[in-house]
């Protein structure tokens, strides 16, 4: 009766837990943010509502100059965490004009300065103090509804009920113990968060769920491995903080790009020159008896590498050296005959490189590119071409090419809509069940309900960065956030669809929730760039904690300022 109504329970759980979630991240009040703005010689005021504001004739700028002596992103206007502004001419047909003179690089500028670009003439002026304060107390006041007690409680609830499945099923004692363990992780993070005034956790929530249905299918797969799997989850939490907290300052994070890149291709070659074949492929390195993926810690540098403030944006020289960079991740990986890997990468790139350029001509190219290069694959390595016969025919060869995807789709359906039971599945015994085919196990064992409530999470994650790309302070975040949840799709899309048959089986994770501690610590690292652009007043790495409400008296004339 117990394991019955849990299996009810759960997946009615998740769907609130979810539903809370994308009310806060899809529906929550922005207070709008106005940094400066300029005065044209009509009299019209032009807000400038980010850090990094491009101006030009195209419609898509944010200052729009509908003049024809404008071009379609003729200048840059951007403002330092110090609140310094400058402006940069981008490479404009008419040139910019700061205080009568051209401009030849980057230069400051003050309230009251006089500008032209390209003939269309204003005067810059920054927000005063008294201005920042007011808006950050509007912001202060508008974040009503951010507090997420109530769902972490709810959180709470979902992972004792998938704990109890397993126990309901004679699971050993020390399998409540771990699940009592990412429960205090769980409390710690949000502790944590609390105490940086931040009181937004929807984003942590949606992983933290996924994480723990993980957990149950360490529970089913591999009982032993849960400690482990405790230790790479605080490890990943760490990892989560530690670039949040480098994140705040966007000057040292742009910093960080060339070294990234050095990193990443320094550790898929030492990856690709010392590691051993596995399955196929070298994708595994060992150090003191510690094995790990170099490739699932390489996307993080590769959005290091790839996000770009606007200074840099439309800098030739800087887009062609990320070309290369990703190039020479993709060709790493193709070496180690990992391609499910180099289909990520491949598919982040092209985000990165489109929101980088904005050119089509870009895509077109990278894309004719990599169809010669999947055409050199499939003749070097046979085995590619096989998998490729096998899709869409698995029930054809059922003992054969598709062994695997059979299997998981028969699970799959015996599951139903509320699954067997914690423990109670059979799919867990095929080889990779838990890492690469981890959807069909979530199906068997909690429904195809609570596996679909797992899709909608990642996506979840996704929409939410799309939104707030388009109100983030720089385009370096807004960047980096749709090339994280870019990797998360692409991995969620070739699991699911491969584990079905729908697409060729690659052998990739599902974000969270398959084993594998190289991939849940990296990913939690991606988590972390979702988290920088989120731009509502105490949820967000990257905005500053608003200050305590203000006195009343003897305010006097320190806010004239």
């Amino acid at each position: 009766m117990l394991l019955s109504a849990t299996r009810y329970l759960i997946p009615a759980l998740g769907a609130v837990i979810l539903l809370r979630c994308a009310a806060f991240l899809l529906t929550a009040h922005r207070t709008a943010e106005v940094w400066g703005w300029l005065e044209l010689g009509n009299g019209t005021r032009v807000e400038l509502a980010h850090w990094e504001n491009i101006v030009g004739r195209a419609r898509s700028a944010d200052v729009v100059l509908p003049y024809k002596s404008v071009s379609r992103t003729h200048a840059a206007l951007m403002r330092d965490s110090a609140g310094r502004w400058t402006v940069q001419d981008l490479s404009s047909k008419a040139g910019v004009k700061l205080r009568g003179k051209a401009l030849d690089g980057p230069a400051p500028v003050r309230t009251g300065d006089a500008l032209a670009f390209g003939g269309a003439k204003c005067v810059f002026h920054a927000a005063t103090a008294r201005e920042e304060r007011d808006r950050a107390q509007a912001r202060r006041d508008g974040r009503a509804g951010l507090h997420s007690t109530v769902s972490v409680l709810l959180l709470t609830a979902f992972v004792v009920l998938v704990a109890a499945q397993h126990l309901l099923t004679g699971a050993r004692a020390s399998v409540a113990a771990a699940f009592g363990g990412l429960l205090a992780l769980l409390w710690g993070s949000y502790a944590v968060t609390r105490a940086l005034h931040r009181t937004g956790f929807e984003v942590e929530t949606l992983a933290f769920m996924l994480t723990s249905v993980g957990f149950g299918v360490c529970a089913t797969s591999d009982p032993g491995a849960l400690w482990k799997e405790l230790a790479l989850l605080a490890a990943g939490l760490v990892l989560y903080f530690l670039i949040g907290t480098y994140l705040r300052d966007l000057g040292r994070a742009r910093k960080l790009s060339v070294p990234m890149a050095a990193a990443g291709i320094a550790l898929l070659l030492v990856n690709l020159l010392t590691a051993k074949s596995i399955f196929g492929a070298k994708n595994w390195l060992e150090v003191a008896g510690i094995s790990f993926q170099p490739s699932e810690f390489v996307k993080i540098c590769f959005i290091f590498a790839g996000a770009a403030t606007l200074d840099r944006l439309f800098t030739r020289r800087n887009l062609i050296l990320f070309v290369g960079f990703a190039a020479a991740t993709v060709l790493c990986l193709a070496a180690m005959s990992d391609f499910g890997t180099a289909a990520v990468f491949f598919v982040t790139y092209i985000v990165i490189a489109f929101m980088r350029s904005g050119s089509f001509a870009t895509v077109v190219l990278s894309l004719a590119g990599a169809g010669f290069g999947a055409f050199l694959a499939v003749t070097a390595r046979p085995y590619i071409l096989r998998r490729f016969a096998a899709w869409g025919n698995a029930w054809a060869d059922p003992s054969g090419g598709g062994y695997q995807q059979t299997r998981t789709m028969a699970a799959a359906a015996s599951g139903g809509l509320f699954g067997l039971g914690g423990g109670q599945g059979r799919l867990y015994k095929i080889f990779a069940a838990d890492t690469d085919m981890v959807f069909g196990i979530v199906c068997e064992e909690l429904g195809l309900v609570t596996a679909v409530l797992c899709v909608l999470a990642v996506l979840l994650l996704a929409l939410f960065a799309v939104r707030a790309a388009g109100s983030a302070r720089s385009t370096f975040t807004a960047i980096a956030a749709c090339a994280a949840v870019t990797v998360m799709l692409t991995q969620l899309a070739l699991n699911v669809f491969g584990s079905a048959d729908l697409l060729p089986f690659t052998g990739v994770t599902f974000p969270f929730v398959s084993r594998g501690g190289s991939s849940l610590i990296a990913t939690w690292g991606l988590l972390a760039f979702v988290k920088a652009a989120d731009a509502r007043q105490d949820a967000s790495f990257t905005v500053p904690a608003p200050p305590p409400p203000a006195r009343r008296r003897g305010r006097g004339k320190e806010e004239e300022a």
